[in-house]
This record gives structure tokens, C-alpha cells and sequence, in this order.
């Protein structure tokens, strides 16, 4: 009896895994699960404790439970889950998915397959405003299936692409996905939405691309709209002028109006421009009656620029750095409540359903993390983290056995489990053994994403297909525009038609597996965004003039804000650490001379070259307050050891007698040089 009951002190972490995941397999409530199996699991693993020094448990550990529950509950960046839900359910509601669809389908309407072309496009566009999938695929099969069945599309090639296209709002930023992973993981959600934007453009391209081979080789399967099916007319002709027109003046703009300003800024303030004379026009020659513009050419710009306006709003200001992903979120949820205004198809019965969906969701996540941290709590407390490193430590094939032996599992696991499930319970375990075996986290966070998406589509389970079902006809019914007898939709077929997504999706998995680069580019642009050439320096946090520049490997720290040009500059190739104050209003604020020590500016610095500090001289320590110029500058007698790079700051051009100068420090307030 003893010998068994150490057998199970020894093997408590997987018998605890396994029955847990076996009851959530079974169905019953997740949250409630995860819960009941951690304090059950924990009562067991005290009593046990004296037979295996494996487990660390005893009572005054669950003390700490309150302490993990206010650490959820005060996460900043969980709240991003509510604002982009609700973002997305506003605009769901206020009809613009209606209206992408038909303008889109309008657009390639003249090509085979352009139905299907449109249903594609529009799934990334609702995926990039609204990150939930359930919206998206709802949306998109209740008003792309009835026109499809109309023009006689191949009944498993329509439902298919639309199940597929839904499911994009899994990988296309800001997907819920997306922020759940990069919080799981411990990594920056910018960084997540960055890195995932390459493998959600492939996933679209391939996409159209299969649509294109299926126009191609079974033309029947994806028709064109007949003539007289197309309301908006030709009018391609005037929409490239349109396009011509915007980028003629982006490109104005930015060499012109906005070339004196950094890269981000010129970006956005240009794209501002073109897109917005763009749109006036549009407008113009709608309600005046203008006619300089064609129908199709005039609908298209007027139902496209508004959300991607959202988009860039919310995704170009967290790529730039101007806004975190949470402020991002907030600014979303507000431009989709104005573009509903605006629309004036915000009712209060909208409104107010949106809101309840958004807090059940929200509700739903928190207690589903609570579960996850009370089971989180004892699998940890058995060394459970351990049994699982060890496992998969020994897969063989380094990081790539690891990845598909990973992708296997969670594909198998999405088609019976919700991804919020698996992000809380299984990647906190996995991140750790990636981590050991040198995978970069926003690598695996991205291929995981990609795997949960295509576990959406996989029959019987797949969540996507549960929602199709659940707005697709069950028997036959009339047409009301032809009158002809619209076949209904049956489970099979619906399997069918996603067969052929989910191999494209198996093979994008393992692209982004065997080419890392399409994920990891977005360390590289961080750093081309932060300082150009640089070993080791700081750019300030915000900077508004000249770009930091930083030469050999020195570490300039640049200050909290920095209005004036070079800001945070090291201008030595063997200068130690330079740190600016928290506020600096003028230019060449912490340059550091090539052999100085560490040189500190005080809190507030409006006037210039702060710190300048000489070549061979100790620490200089800036004042609270400095309105003025040059302070803790070079004395005289100072020159420096080795000549300063030709692009940096000029040194004072005085002899040095070899005396090293006593220790410089400003006082509290200086006003003056």
C-alpha cells in the first residue's frame, strides 16, 4: 500500500494533467474545472507531500491565491480583450460588413471567382477591425452564402472559403489570439501584432491564390456575376486614377511638405493627406453631383477609407509607438463608435448589445485565467513544469522536433478545446521549454496562433464550422430576387469544403516554422525604429526632432521626452553609460565625450547640450532644473584622448595638461550657462 501510494506522490503531475484535461475533453465548465482540479489536486499533493520530495505544497502557500487574483484583474494588457471585442461589435452591428461585401463583391465581381475573391478580403479587413471570429464568420454567411448559392457556386467551394476567410481574424492583428499569446508568453503585444503581419499576408495570399487555380481549373465552381448582376458598372479606369492620385500625393507630401520630419511621423501625416483628399473627393462628387468620378470608383473609396482608416488608426499607431496596444484598443472602440454615427445606424439597441457581449466575454476570459492560476498554482507546486520540460526536452530534433512535435499537439487539442483554454493552460507550460531550447517567443506565440486558426476549421469540432452551421439553411427554400429553388446547406458538405484551406494552413505552418524570418523582422525593424546605428544606445522615449544617433558601443540612455534634435546622443567609442533627465526642450541632450564616465542630467533641461561632459573627467550630475546652456561643460584645460567621429557633436578644442578635473555638479535650479 505504501509502495503505491509513493508511486503516485512520484507521478502526482501527470496523473493531475491528465485528469483535468480529460474532464475539460468531457465538457464540463472550464473555469470551474481548472478550479475544482487545482484545489483538489492541492489537498491530495499536502497529504502526499511527506512521500515525495518532489512536492512543494502546504496550506499557508494558498494564501498567495489573492495576491495572483489582483495580479489578473490589475493586467493592463487584458484590457485590450474588451475594447477591441467591443470595437468589433460595434461595427459587426452597424452594417459594415453588408457593406464591404457588396462593394468588394461589385469590384472583382467581373472576375471568376470574384464573389469569392471579395469574401476573402473582406474576412482580413473584418479580422483586422474586429479580431473575433464568431463575428466574422456570422456575418459573412449570412450575406456572402445567399448571393454565392444565387450565382451558382460549388456549394462546398462557397461555405469553405467562407469558414476560411472567418477564421482570419484569429492571425490578422489585433486579434484576440494575439493579445491572449503575448501575455501567456510574456511578450510585447506590439511585437506579437509586428511579427504576426507577414504570415497573415501569406495566409491571404494563398488564399486568393487557390481561389485563382479554381477559376482556372474548374471555372464552373467559381462564375463570374452575369452583366446584369454588376449595379456599380466598369469604372476601373477612374479607380486607378483615384489610386494614381493618392499615391502621387503621398509620395508629395513626404518628399516635400513632411521631409523634415521622422519617419513615423512623415508616414502617417502623408498617408493622412492622400487618403483624406481621396475621400473628400469621393464625397464631393457624390452629394454635388459632381460626375468626375464612375459609380464603382465613388462606392469604393467611400466604403473602404473608413475602415481602413480604423485599421491604421489602431495598428499604425501601436507599429509606430505612439500608442500601446491598450490605448490602441481604446482608440478603436471609440473611431468604431463615431464610424457607426456617422453612419447613423448606431441605435441604442446596438449599443446596448454590444456592451452586454463585450462584458460577457470579458467575464468569461477573467474567470477562465482564475481557473488557470489556481491550477497553475498546484501543477507548479508538484514539480509539474519540470515533468513537462523533461518530456519534451528529449524530443528529437532540436527546436524544429520540438515545433512540429508542439503543432501536432495543439492542432489536436483546438479541434476539442477553445483557444482561450489552451493559451491559459497549456502555453505558460510550453513557453518555458521553448525558451530553454533558444526559440524566439514571438516565433512560437505566431506559429501557435496560426495552428489554434486552423484547429477553427477542423471537422467535427472546429469552431468556425459550428457557426456556418449555425446561420446556414437547413432545407431548401425560394430565392426572392430569381426565384429559384436555393439548395440547402448539409454538415458534409461544409467538411468538405474546408478541406483544402486546411491543407494550405498545414503548409504555411511549416513555412513559418522553416523560415523564422518571416516572424523575427520585427526585432529589426524595433531597432531601425529606435536608433539606426547603434551598439547598445537608447533612444528617449518619445522624440520629436532628429532622430538618436549613437556611435561605437557606447549606451546613451535618451530622456522621457525629447523635442530638440539628438536626443540621447554617445559620441565616443569608448564613453560609458550617458543618461538623460526625464524632460529635454533643446538639442544634444546626454552626449557623452569618447572618455568620460557616466554623465547624468537632472529632471528638466530646456536649453541645450546638456552634460557635455569633458573627455577625461569624472561623473558630472546635472541640476533638478536647467533653463539654460551648457551645463557641466568641458573646462579649458580639457581635450579629448581620441578625435570625436565627424557626425557627432563637436568637442571644445582646448589642450589638456594630464591634471584630471575635480568632480562637476550642478545644483538644484540653474537658469544660467
Amino acid at each position: 500500500m505504501i509502495a503505491l501510494v509513493e508511486l503516485i506522490a512520484h507521478n502526482l503531475a501527470p496523473i493531475m494533467f491528465i485528469s483535468v484535461m480529460g474532464l475539460l475533453l468531457l465538457g464540463y465548465p472550464v473555469a470551474l474545472t481548472l478550479a475544482a482540479g487545482g484545489l483538489f489536486f492541492f489537498v491530495v499533493g499536502v497529504g502526499l507531500s511527506e512521500y515525495s520530495s518532489d512536492i512543494n505544497l502546504f496550506w499557508p502557500l494558498l494564501r498567495a491565491m489573492p495576491e495572483r487574483v489582483f495580479g489578473i484583474m490589475s493586467n493592463d494588457t487584458l484590457l485590450a480583450i474588451p475594447f477591441f471585442t467591443f470595437m468589433g461589435l460595434i461595427l459587426e452591428r452597424s452594417g459594415m460588413a453588408e457593406d464591404l461585401l457588396d462593394t468588394v463583391g461589385q469590384l472583382f465581381g467581373p472576375l471568376r471567382g470574384g464573389v469569392a475573391f471579395a469574401v476573402v478580403l473582406v474576412g482580413a479587413l473584418l479580422g483586422a477591425t474586429t479580431g473575433v471570429v464568431a463575428a466574422s464568420v456570422i456575418a459573412m454567411g449570412l450575406i456572402s452564402l445567399p448571393v454565392m448559392q444565387r450565382y451558382r457556386y460549388d456549394q462546398s467551394v462557397a461555405l469553405g472559403t467562407i469558414a476560411a476567410a472567418g477564421t482570419l481574424a484569429q492571425i490578422v492583428p489585433p486579434s484576440l489570439v494575439l493579445i491572449v499569446m503575448a501575455d501567456q508568453l510574456g511578450v510585447s503585444v506590439g511585437d506579437m501584432y509586428l511579427g504576426a503581419v507577414w504570415p497573415a499576408l501569406i495566409v491571404i495570399g494563398v488564399y486568393c491564390l487557390y481561389i485563382g487555380a479554381l477559376a482556372i481549373l474548374r471555372p464552373a465552381a467559381v462564375p463570374a456575376l452575369p452583366p446584369e448582376e454588376r449595379r456599380l458598372g466598369n469604372g476601373i479606369a477612374s479607380l486607378l486614377v483615384m489610386l494614381v492620385l493618392a499615391v502621387a500625393l503621398y509620395l508629395l507630401c513626404a518628399r516635400i511638405f513632411f521631409a523634415d520630419m521622422v519617419s513615423g511621423s512623415r508616414v502617417v501625416f502623408s498617408s493622412a493627406v492622400a487618403v483624406g483628399v481621396c475621400y473628400v473627393i469621393a464625397l464631393a462628387n457624390k452629394h454635388l453631383r459632381l460626375g468626375i468620378l464612375s459609380r464603382l470608383s465613388e462606392a469604393v473609396v467611400i466604403v473602404l477609407i473608413p475602415p481602413l482608416a480604423l485599421i491604421f488608426l489602431v495598428l499604425g499607431t501601436i507599429f509606430l509607438g505612439i500608442a500601446t496596444p491598450t490605448e490602441g484598443g481604446a482608440m478603436g472602440a471609440v473611431g468604431a463608435v463615431l464610424l457607426a454615427l456617422g453612419r447613423r445606424r448606431l441605435t441604442l439597441r446596438a449599443f446596448t448589445s454590444a456592451v452586454e457581449s463585450t462584458a460577457k466575454l470579458s467575464s468569461f476570459v477573467l474567470l477562465i485565467l482564475l481557473g488557470a492560476r489556481v491550477f497553475g498554482l498546484t501543477f507548479y507546486g508538484v514539480n509539474g513544469q519540470v515533468w513537462i520540460e523533461e518530456l519534451l526536452l528529449g524530443l528529437p530534433g532540436g527546436q524544429i522536433g520540438f515545433l512540429i512535435v508542439v503543432t501536432i499537439v495543439i492542432f489536436i487539442l483546438g479541434c476539442f478545446l477553445d483557444f482561450f483554454e489552451i493559451a491559459f493552460i497549456l502555453v505558460p507550460l510550453l513557453a518555458p521549454v521553448a525558451d530553454k531550447l533558444g526559440i524566439d517567443l514571438i516565433w512560437f506565440g505566431v506559429i501557435l496562433s496560426l495552428n489554434l486558426q486552423t484547429s477553427f476549421l477542423t471537422p467535427p469540432f472546429g469552431f468556425a464550422l459550428f457557426y456556418l452551421r449555425s446561420v446556414t439553411p437547413t432545407r431548401d427554400r425560394v430565392d426572392d430576387s430569381t426565384g429559384r429553388t436555393l439548395p440547402k446547406v448539409r454538415t458534409s458538405e461544409i467538411y468538405r469544403g474546408v478541406l483544402p484551406y486546411i491543407g494550405l494552413q498545414f503548409g504555411i505552418i511549416m513555412l513559418v516554422i522553416l523560415v523564422p524570418g518571416l516572424v523575427t523582422h520585427y526585432d529589426d525593424s524595433r531597432q531601425r525604429a529606435v536608433v539606426p546605428v547603434s551598439d547598445g544606445a537608447g533612444g528617449s522615449g518619445l522624440n520629436f526632432g532628429a532622430p538618436p544617433a549613437a556611435e561605437g558601443p557606447a549606451t546613451g540612455g535618451g530622456g522621457g521626452f525629447n523635442f530638440g534634435p539628438a536626443g540621447g546622443d554617445a559620441t565616443a567609442p569608448a564613453s560609458p553609460p550617458a543618461g538623460d533627465g526625464g524632460f529635454n526642450f533643446g538639442g544634444g541632450g546626454g552626449q557623452a565625450a569618447p572618455t568620460a564616465p557616466a554623465a547624468g542630467t537632472g529632471g528638466f533641461n530646456f536649453g541645450g547640450d546638456a552634460n557635455s561632459a569633458p573627455p577625461s573627467a569624472p561623473a558630472a550630475e546635472g541640476g533638478g532644473f536647467n533653463f539654460g546652456n551648457g551645463a557641466a561643460t568641458p573646462p579649458a584645460d580639457a581635450t579629448p584622448t581620441d578625435p570625436a567621429p565627424a557626425d557627432s557633436a563637436p568637442a571644445d578644442p582646448a589642450t589638456d595638461d594630464g591634471a584630471a578635473p575635480a568632480p562637476a555638479g550642478n545644483g538644484g535650479f540653474n537658469f544660467g550657462n
